[in-house]
């Protein structure tokens, strides 16, 4: 007899959200907390940039994902969930001793530079997700609506200027994040050397 530990077919991809879309739903709404940490100062970072990828999961998530039951079977999600909770994991335990004063030099450097070929992917896989999910939303009609004096809102139209705001936020948060990196990474060194 043999015992499987680990299972990765297309049941198992197939199955992500509805296996843990609830959790994902719940951690990705508390992660707007974040905001209000930096904003209070708790989290020493950068407001915008981290509003514009909070901005982007939760727009993936509540408005393409789990409004189209359809999406929520594609592979993409499972990719999707993959990737956003890699880069959580590692981002928010470094978060974590940085406010208690903790500091180890292995995950400095994992924190600041997993992100490099992690975010791109994510970015290019939430927009995948958008792709797949346009003739859902052409075909149901969801989210269009008709305005009064013969205007109306085609939200698949939404969905593609967004497509492209994406990406023009992606270089933006990406040479945010890049310059960040030099600048911890640098102060890093020198407190390694001091010690």
């Amino acid at each position: 007899m043999t015992v499987r530990f680990f299972s990765f077919g297309k049941d198992s991809m197939v199955d992500t959200f509805y296996a843990i879309g609830l959790v994902m739903r719940l951690c990705q709404s508390l992660s707007l907390l974040e905001l209000l940490h930096i904003y209070v100062g708790i989290e020493s970072s950068h407001l915008l940039p981290r509003f514009l990828q909070l901005t982007e999961r939760i727009i993936i998530l509540f408005v393409v994902i789990t409004s189209q039951e359809e999406v929520q079977e594609k592979y993409v999600v499972c990719v999707l969930f993959i990737f956003w909770n890699l880069l959580d994991m590692v981002r928010y335990t470094y978060s974590m001793l940085s406010v208690l004063g903790i500091s180890y030099a292995v995950l400095t450097w994992l924190s600041q530079t997993l992100w490099m070929p992690i975010y791109p992917l994510c970015v290019l896989a939430e927009a995948f997700a958008i792709y797949q999910s346009l003739p859902y939303f052409e075909s149901f009609g969801t989210y269009s609506t008709k305005l009064p004096f013969d205007l109306s809102i085609y939200f698949p139209y939404v969905l593609k200027i967004y497509l492209i705001m994406l990406f023009m936020g992606m270089y933006f948060t990406y040479s945010h994040l890049y310059s960040e990196r030099r600048d911890i990474l640098r102060v890093s060194s020198m407190k390694k050397k001091k010690t």
